[in-house]
């Protein structure tokens, strides 16, 4: 696959930006058009090699043909041509060559990043935005207080939480040999294939895409649990145990060098977290199995690191007694062990030691054995403080006997992995939906004699009486009752949950959340599972509540109440005494997957808005600590777009120092694959928390409320608008179903869960994933921006008939507060990879013209009004004018897209007409697996 040479860089698809446009952007994107051109370049020799001039020719007029419409020399239609009358088997090698050409391209644009990142550091100009030196530079700027800086920060908490959404479409092999590609760039000179020292890469990346051109692009059987869970403990040896500690470590330094003789972040800010294996609304293949197998996996990988770094750190401390003194509490560490040959050497048996009790503890609790054990005959550690306890008196004997250059190294990094992963690793989130509580606690109620009909009772008896049942310490089962199936199920969850907490730690399961939680009876359902499995006891003053009970807040209307459920929740004496045993931390879920599903783009982002300056008065009102954990996807549609502005865009209070969001899909790829990455991304997500809790970043001062206003009426306009669409359009799930490939989505083998959470065609029971990698595919991109230019445009009218200039309005409102500028930036990038001329080849799969006509109508009509709002209100003309990185994506990558979204199409149709071939359902797949990796993202 040759590079894109014949593409004009100054005749590109409008609207990109204008990166390309002058000689100045031309010069800073040639270095990465250079690595395409490389890449780009093996691929296609290793195409003509391995399969012959024939599918290489193919290839490249497909190529060439893309480009040329992008130039608008050629109609879509003659592109399509290219394909009529191909047979599957040779369209198969034609969507692998583009599939691999954009993950190649993906590894282009990462380096490029880097390296203008480089550039600009080594200019010596200031920090970007973003980053933690930003961030301590505006922190200095604005002179905070010590005392308001502790009074945010206690508690501090940022936790990205890896979820049970695996959307990452790419196999691990694929996803490994990847990045292999990416360290070779990264190690050459660039505009050439040599390292500094003369090592020519070229043979080791034509070997790598050599690989990669022969692995299977997707999976032949559908993904475990345990797979799922396998894939989330990668991140840690691959990133996590590097960055995490070193990024605690600093900013704990750096914010107690600002305000000294406080004692900020006595806990480490970042500590990650998990669904994987706890996440159980909707899938069935949740077990008390599988919640033993990911704590007992999460335990295993951090005892694996915790070993092998002890392994290193006693060859590394081979300090003689002879030529050092150590403390009293060094030698009685070291003392412990009878080791002749290092009698001398009290640091390395001091550390042998350690190495051997944490091998005790190892056997102890852990159903595997991890590697590196030395069985020494010592006594267990009963939890992680004890561990990090005996790393302290070394760590104290060094920096008080003036070694403590050789306590800053790996024994400084060991001590500060273990305050963050303790032996649980992550805390894994336990979820289920409030219908499966309800059901299994009737039953239970009604199985105890307590009441025999608990489902019939209104909302004020249902807390009456679990308020009374909580209260009590009697358990209401026990072991060999003749309870359902379900109900057995969920008690045998909670009971492996209780267990894992028993073993690794009460931060094993932190949250139990509740998903479609719409009253306080939802809460105190969840609280009375948690009584019965013994992780809660709220019977006298002073309860006992190791797991918080958090409320997710999905739909709309849920939003909207969410606040004054709490409050409700919160003047009960019961509940109120279990969030005072959590030091008065009161955790709240926000969905923006169903609500934007429900209400639209505008309409859910302006809910959730709302949602958070209600919940923060109430928190205010109430003397809680809010801690807001954010459900957001991958894509814009989901809750995407950049974290960093997404947190800045948060109403005042809403983070105040803490902060837990999802991360999920191929964006988790995207982050955290690899150190460089994840010490970026965990950066900015620290950055903006900080800015966030202690700087004023709204911007809108005493104009906030009538700003508020505003959002209020374009929110009514544009969910009315998208409720048009969606909810009241004849047709339009039939629509939906035969323009996308939704129906072959749950073929694809991207992750363990149905696609629906009920055997359904509403829209309301489809879950968020597909519904988004749906309209992804077909290129519509219909969830991030359907609604708002029906909004902005029907209320400007109204303004115009009156008089008043409301596009000054919302132009001084982009320009001053940050939650109006991200949503409509986020817009812009979902505007910019949607296509409604590919999207209209999607909808001629829609046999029934008067309901093409009608839906796709109306799509292109809102399509068009959004981008001429979005020009109107921010005075650009490009919708990337603001997102060069995504410009230049958007050039240099999308006409690649063009023939998968063509196959697809002409698959899908053979598929749908009868086709049983193997290979065209095995095709379809393929191409959804290379749009999304095309378009980084995938739901």
């Amino acid at each position: 696959m040759a590079a894109p040479r014949d593409a004009d860089p100054d005749t590109a698809l409008a609207p990109i930006g204008d990166v390309h446009r002058t000689q100045s952007g031309r010069d800073a994107t040639e270095p990465m058009r250079a690595d395409i051109r490389l890449l780009g370049g093996i691929l296609g020799d290793t195409i003509r090699e391995q399969n012959g001039e024939a599918v290489f020719d193919l290839v490249e007029r497909a190529r060439t043909e893309a480009f040329r419409v992008r130039r608008s020399e050629i109609d879509r239609a003659e592109m399509a041509a290219l394909f009529d009358g191909l047979d599957t088997a040779g369209a198969i090698p034609v969507i692998r060559a583009f599939t691999n050409f954009a993950l190649l391209a993906n590894v282009a644009e990462d380096i490029h990043r880097e390296r203008r990142r480089a550039i600009h550091i080594a200019a010596g100009r200031p920090p970007q935005d973003s980053s933690l030196a930003a961030s301590y530079a505006k922190l200095d700027a604005a002179d905070v207080g010590a005392e308001l800086v502790g009074e945010r920060l206690a508690g501090a908490l940022v936790a990205p939480v890896i979820t049970a959404h695996p959307t990452e479409t790419r196999r691990r092999t694929v996803f490994e040999t990847q990045n292999r590609i990416t360290e070779l760039m990264r190690a050459r000179v660039p505009g050439g294939t040599r390292t500094t020292d003369g090592t020519d890469v070229e043979p080791a990346l034509r070997r790598h895409v050599l690989r990669l051109w022969q692995t299977a692009l997707i999976r032949l059987s559908r993904l475990r649990i345990i797979d799922e869970i396998e894939s989330g403990l990668r991140y840690y040896p691959a990133a996590f145990f590097e960055v995490i500690p070193a990024v605690n470590t600093e900013v704990r330094a750096a914010l107690r060098a600002r305000w000294p003789g406080t004692d900020l972040l006595a806990e480490p800010i970042l500590r990650p977290g998990s669904w994987i294996g706890g996440d159980r609304d909707g899938n069935p293949n949740v077990t008390a199995e599988v919640v033993r197998q990911a704590t007992g996996r999460a335990a295993c990988t951090a005892f694996e690191h915790y070993l092998a770094e002890l392994t290193v750190l006693e060859i590394e401390l081979p300090l003689s007694a002879r030529l050092v003194t150590v403390s009293a509490e060094l030698d009685a560490l070291a003392g412990q062990v009878d080791q002749p040959l290092r009698a001398d050497e009290p640091y390395r048996r001091a550390v042998r030691v350690i190495h051997g009790r944490l091998t005790a503890t190892a056997a102890a609790i852990l159903d595997e054995r991890p590697a590196n054990l030395r069985e020494l005959g010592l006594p267990a550690y009963h939890r992680a403080g004890e561990l990090l306890a005996d790393l302290d008196i070394v760590d104290d004997s060094l920096r008080g006997h003036g070694d403590a250059l050789l306590a800053d190294d790996r024994l400084a990094r060991l001590r500060e992995a273990v305050r963050t992963f303790g032996f649980q690793l992550c805390g894994l989130d336990m979820r289920q939906n409030s219908e499966s509580h309800e059901q299994v606690v009737a039953e239970l109620l009604a199985y105890a004699g307590v009441h025999p009909d608990y489902r019939g009772l209104d909302e004020d008896r249902r807390v009456a009486l679990l308020t009374a049942e909580l209260s009590t310490r009697r358990p209401l089962t026990r072991p060999g009752d003749g309870l359902s199936e379900l109900a057995r199920k969920e008690l045998g969850v909670l009971a492996a949950a209780a267990e894992a907490v028993r073993r690794y730690g009460p931060d094993t399961v932190p949250n139990y959340i509740i998903s479609m939680c719409q009253s306080v009876s939802d809460l105190l359902e969840a609280a009375l599972l948690l009584k019965e499995a013994g992780l809660l006891d709220a019977s006298g003053e002073r309860p006992h509540a190791p797991v918080g009970i958090v409320p997710l807040f999905e739909t709309i209307e849920d939003l909207q109440a969410g606040a004054s459920i709490m409050a409700a929740a919160l003047d009960l004496p019961l509940y109120r005494r279990i969030v005072a045993a959590r030091g008065d931390r009161q955790e709240v879920m926000l969905g923006y997957s169903d609500s934007n599903k429900d209400g639209g783009y505008l309409a859910a982002n302006w809910a959730l808005y709302r949602a958070e300056l209600d919940l923060v008065e109430m928190a205010q009102h109430t003397g809680i600590r809010l801690r807001l954990f954010h459900g957001r996807g991958g894509t814009v549609g989901r809750g995407g777009g950049p974290s960093y502005d997404a947190i800045l865009a948060q109403p005042p209070g809403a983070v105040r120092g803490s902060l837990r969001l999802t991360e999920q899909g191929e964006v988790i790829a995207a982050k955290y694959a690899e150190p460089k990455m994840a010490r970026r991304n965990l950066e900015t997500l620290v950055a903006a928390t900080l800015e966030s809790t202690l700087l004023d970043v709204e911007g809108l001062g005493a104009g906030a409320e009538a700003a508020y206003a505003v959002l209020d009426d374009l929110a009514a306009r544009a969910r009315d608008c998208y409720a048009d669409l969606v909810h009241r359009t004849p047709g339009f799930v039939e629509y939906f179903q035969t323009s996308t490939p939704v129906g072959e989505i749950g073929a694809l083998n991207i992750g363990s869960r149905p696609t629906a959470r009920k055997q359904t065609t509403a829209v309301s029971d489809l879950r968020a994933i597909p519904w988004v990698l749906a309209w992804s595919q077909s290129r519509v991109m219909l969830p991030g921006w359907y609604g708002t230019g029906t909004a902005f445009a029907d209320y400007l009218a109204e303004g115009t008939a009156r008089g008043e200039d409301r596009l000054a309005v919302l132009a001084e409102l982009y320009r001053r507060w940050p939650f109006f500028t991200t949503v409509l930036s986020n817009m812009a990038q979902v505007l910019a990879k949607s296509d409604m001329g590919l999207a209209a080849r999607y909808a001629e799969l829609v046999e029934d013209p008067a309901l093409r006509e009608r839906v796709f109508g109306k799509i292109v009509a809102e399509h068009d009004r959004c981008i001429a709002m979005y020009q109107a209100i921010t005075g650009h003309d490009d919708l990337l004018a603001d997102n060069p990185a995504l410009a230049r994506s958007v050039f240099n990558r999308f006409p690649y897209l063009e023939p998968l979204n063509h196959l697809q199409v002409e698959l899908l149709r053979r598929y749908r007409r009868g086709d049983d071939d193997e290979l065209v359902q095995r095709g379809i797949l393929m191409t959804m697996s290379g749009l999304a990796t095309a378009l980084r993202n995938s739901g």
